[in-house]
């Protein structure tokens, strides 16, 4: 197969099954840590192990997601995104069912990071497919309403986990996970296009490294990978670190934890759905820079609430609502943007975005957890203020970049 693939303007009842298919997949490996979330207490409880485990889960997963980026991008450019994928998702389903198991939280963390690299899959091979298969307008319009499918995971990711360690032992939660990624394959091995078609070329790991430093040479591809990653750094140190904040330094039942999630995710699904409303009637770009001013204010009010105020739970829950909803303007459309910057692969390019995006978690998550048992909760989140500042100049300085580079 030598042709190139024509991106769909229009979506029919096969091409639907395609992006819902790889968004459930997404909303697995969601709620494959945000489900587990409240039952980390649980887990270390049973492993006889310290509350620092608790975000090393998180961490771990995302370190995960950082080893197979550089391999998988280039490889599904080469081989086709569809056989990439595929695999991908039942690697997923084998480690979540290693997780039953493990003995030790030392294994349970090593499954945690074997589960986490099926974020690679997701972002240097199933996003990139999403780009190619369908027009501009339309991957912005799916990717905005794919978010607010998976950003049910983390919406209700944390309420269910707390009700399922009521009635059901916390392993329990990965014969789950599995058993809806199976559904998953089987969607995408019947729904999924190839979108890019093998051009006959070898898979050399020089023209790799050649691939890569084009890439990581381009300013545009860096400030907008380093972007998204500062954008989405505050709420993922938030899903990390809140346990510990919450219940077991502020005494709070595990539902109550969870119920002070959902403001925050619905600001973030309220984003979402804004951008997909706007996607096609305004240039890609106006999203973004109107999700800059409720993201650095949110944080703000939350950092302020924080320093000034004791306990004042309201301010912080309400700034960092506020901050989910800038952030969900824009997310999706600097990811498009982000992609096309370079003529290199997509799969290349979308596997460099998210190395460097997720390397931005790992370390900010660690660096927040660091600053919030050595100084306390008004740090961490004067922490995500910093983040959401730099975040805005790092747009503005791409945006700049952009614009000299289209004249």
């Amino acid at each position: 197969m030598s042709s190139v693939f024509q991106p769909a303007e229009q979506l029919n009842r096969r091409q639907w099954l395609f992006p819902l298919s790889l968004v459930l997949f997404e909303f697995a490996t969601y709620i494959a840590h945000d489900m587990i979330q409240p039952g980390m207490l649980q887990v270390i409880s049973d492993f006889s192990a310290s509350a620092d485990w608790v975000s090393a889960s998180l961490t771990a997963y995302l370190c995960g997601g950082i080893m197979l980026q550089w391999l998988l991008g280039p490889l599904s450019d080469r081989v086709g995104r569809r056989p990439v994928l595929l695999t991908g998702v039942v690697f997923f389903i084998v480690t979540c069912l290693g997780t039953l198991l493990t003995q030790t939280i030392e294994q349970f963390i090593l499954m945690r990071f074997l589960q986490g690299m099926s974020l690679c899959f997701i972002g240097a091979v199933g996003y990139a497919a999403i780009q190619e298969a369908f027009s501009e307008s339309l991957s912005i319009k799916l990717m905005a309403l794919m978010a607010n499918i998976t950003l049910i995971a983390p919406l209700l990711g944390p309420l269910a986990g707390a009700a399922f360690i009521h009635y059901a032992p916390w392993k329990a939660m990965f014969g789950l996970f599995a058993l809806v990624s199976f559904f998953a394959w089987w969607g995408l091995w019947r729904s999924m296009p190839e979108t890019a078609p093998r051009d006959g070329q070898s898979f050399s790991l020089r023209r790799v490294l050649g691939d890569y430093q084009q890439v990581i040479t381009n300013k545009r591809v860096v400030y907008g990978s380093l972007s998204i990653g500062l954008v989405t750094l505050p709420l993922l140190a938030w899903v990390a670190q809140s346990p510990v904040i919450l219940i077991q330094d502020a005494g709070m039942p595990p539902l109550q934890y969870g119920w002070l999630q959902v403001p925050i995710f619905a600001g973030l699904i309220a984003g979402n759905l804004l951008l997909s409303q706007l996607s096609g009637k305004v240039k890609v770009s106006t999203p973004v820079w109107l999700g800059i001013i409720p993201l650095v204010l949110g944080l703000g009010i939350a950092a302020a609430s924080a320093t000034f105020f004791e306990q004042a739970w309201g301010g912080i829950i309400t700034g960092l609502s506020l901050y989910a909803l800038g952030s969900g303007l824009v997310n999706a459309g600097l990811y498009r943007m982000t992609l096309f910057s370079s003529t290199v692969g997509k799969g290349t390019v979308a596997a460099a975005l998210g190395l460097i995006t997720i390397l931005v978690f790992a370390l900010g998550i660690e660096v927040a957890k660091q600053l919030y048992f050595a100084a306390g909760i008004d740090l961490f989140h004067q922490f995500g203020l910093v983040s959401g500042i730099a975040a805005a100049v790092l747009i503005a300085l791409y945006m700049r970049a952009r614009a000299a580079a289209r004249k």
